[in-house]
């Protein structure tokens, strides 16, 4: 069965072609095969339409006045050729597959840092835990100065580029130089890169004393264990009630995420179907296990970047009214793309079906002339005003569904939440954009806890977090350093962020201090969607009318 996956980032313009290629993720069994080939329609045109292609290439090849790239003029023909069809299929050169494959990849090799790039300078967030570069004792706010012997501070890179030079095989070593406040001279260190986790279960913890919050960030390989071990520690913690967090959620394996709505639907009840023109691609997928889950209130977030395996997910638990989903339309990537490995050593993704509801919707939007008006459909949101508004999102009337319990749902494309919640303007604004984009407020919360670690230490989170707030010089202080580092003073902006930035500075500094959970359970305090989500899920009249137990 060909388990296909999402359209991610799509409006990001740094990296887009490559992200193409990545959102085009496989599933399952399917990773490295082969399709069957069903009968063509026309083989004789398909011979006339490869011949007349080789017979150019080979003119310009020996008779073009410059010299040319061929292998590179045939990719870009193949590309634009596939960009004909949908927007989903592509043709990955074997240079990049390990990279596409990357992302659904559960481990990689490396020294666990996540860092801060601020002023050119690469500055520790946090050592991942037992990690190489906990273990050799890299501290939060470290700044790296050179990386393998490169001389790394103002050098210019990129955030990609300095990852890429933290990665290396496992068993090999790196040398760091740190430099480390109120230290005189730069530290030397040796790290022994290692296997390091790559979770997709960003976190989970307790809400209150029924209830548990279990984000998934995508269905990568290890994400269907990973969420069976944290459900099962929130239920031994007596949650009744559960918020699934799927927002920005772009997809990955399928039988990943046919495998976590299992936990929550019982009996034998569908969760999705695929469609193609050959009947090889029709499938159906059904439930089977007695799930974890299968009772009590939950609650599922969903916005515009849930997409592909997490649309499957969502629409399964609406169409049958295991869940209340809040927040904002999902993107609406259901094609389903069989991948087809080339002599060449690439990789042809081709769509050869769509993902169908349980009741039935298609989870694909529209696609128009070409890739770059489908990724202007996201923007295209916020202009018409269905990021903000549920009375501007349309409804294809004619696609009307009915849940298990008769409500009733739309097909058209993504899927629509029970619940709107309308996107934070002030966190997608130009000024507060531009400051994380800089790493400013990143920059500011590690100086503030190194300069206040032992405070800090002497404090339990809970009394942190009842007495803590950025004052109004702190804030002062953050815009004068965003200034310093390029950020255009908007004394306006920077009023109407101010709640914002209080809330996001005081969560950088509780992870610092305290950890993931500390960081997640103040930012939660500005989150409107799972703010309304917490609300739904302890709302026992909504809960019934789903006919949830």
């Amino acid at each position: 069965m060909p388990l296909p996956s999402p359209a991610s980032f799509a409006n990001r313009p740094a990296w887009r072609r490559w992200l193409r290629g990545a959102a085009l993720l496989l599933g399952g069994a399917a990773l490295g095969a082969v399709a069957l080939h069903p009968t063509s329609d026309n083989p004789e045109a398909t011979a006339r339409g490869a011949a007349r292609f080789r017979e150019i290439l080979m003119h310009v090849d020996r008779e073009y006045a410059d010299s040319v790239d061929s292998e590179a003029l045939a990719d870009y023909a193949v590309a634009q050729m596939l960009e004909k069809l949908d927007p989903h299929s592509v043709y990955i050169p074997a240079r990049d597959r390990a990279r596409v494959n990357a992302f659904l990849q559960s481990d990689a090799d490396g020294v666990g840092i996540e860092f801060n790039l601020f002023r050119d300078t690469m500055t520790v967030v946090a050592p991942l835990s037992g990690g190489p570069a906990e273990l050799a004792g890299v501290q939060p706010g470290d700044q790296i100065l050179a990386v393998g012997g490169r001389r790394i501070a103002g050098a210019h890179l990129s955030n990609p580029a300095l990852a890429e030079l933290l990665r290396g095989p496992s068993g090999s070593r790196l040398a760091l130089e740190i430099r480390r406040r109120r230290l005189p001279q730069p530290l030397r260190l040796t790290l022994t890169r290692s296997k390091l986790p790559s979770n997709s279960v960003d976190i989970s913890y307790l809400l209150d004393a029924d209830t548990g919050y279990l984000k998934i960030s995508r269905f990568a390989a290890n994400t269907y264990d990973e969420f069976k071990v944290a459900l099962a520690d929130l239920r031994r913690q007596g949650i009744s009630r559960l918020v699934l967090d799927l927002r920005g959620n772009p997809g990955g394996y399928l039988d990943r995420a046919t495998r976590v709505a299992d936990e929550f639907i019982g009996g034998s009840r569908k969760i999705v179907s695929t469609r193609g023109r050959d009947e090889q691609f029709n499938t159906e997928t059904y439930a089977r296990e007695t799930g974890e889950f299968e009772e009590g209130n939950l609650v599922v977030l969903i916005d515009e970047g849930s997409a592909s395996a997490a649309e499957v997910l969502a629409g399964a638990l609406q169409d049958h009214d295991r869940a209340l989903l809040v927040g904002r339309r999902s993107f609406g990537k259901g094609l389903v793309q069989q991948p087809i490995a080339l002599a060449d050593g690439g990789e042809l993704r081709l769509t050869i079906a769509r993902y169908y509801t349980p009741v039935g919707r298609s989870i694909q939007k529209p696609y128009g002339r070409d890739y770059a008006e489908y990724s202007r459909e996201l923007s295209g949101r916020l202009e018409r005003g269905e990021l903000t508004s549920a009375d501007s999102n349309r409804v294809a009337k004619g696609l009307r569904f009915r849940t298990d319990h008769g409500r009733a749902v739309y097909g058209g494309g993504g899927i629509m939440p029970d619940v709107f919640v309308p996107r934070d303007t002030l966190a997608h604004s130009a000024y507060y954009t531009r400051l994380q984009g800089c790493g400013v407020p990143r920059a500011f919360a590690l100086a503030f806890y190194q300069g206040h670690k032992a405070e800090l230490e002497g404090l339990r989170f809970e009394q942190f977090n009842r007495t803590f707030a950025i004052s109004e010089t702190q804030l002062q202080a953050l815009h004068e350093q965003a200034r310093q580092a390029g950020v255009a003073a908007d004394a306006a902006a920077a009023r109407r962020c101010a709640p914002l930035l209080r809330n996001v500075l005081k969560a950088y500094i509780a992870r610092s201090a305290y950890g993931p959970v500390a960081y997640y359970s103040v930012l939660k305090e500005q989150d409107a969607e799972l703010l309304r989500g917490i609300r739904a899920v302890g709302d026992s009249v909504a809960i019934k009318k789903l006919g949830i137990k």
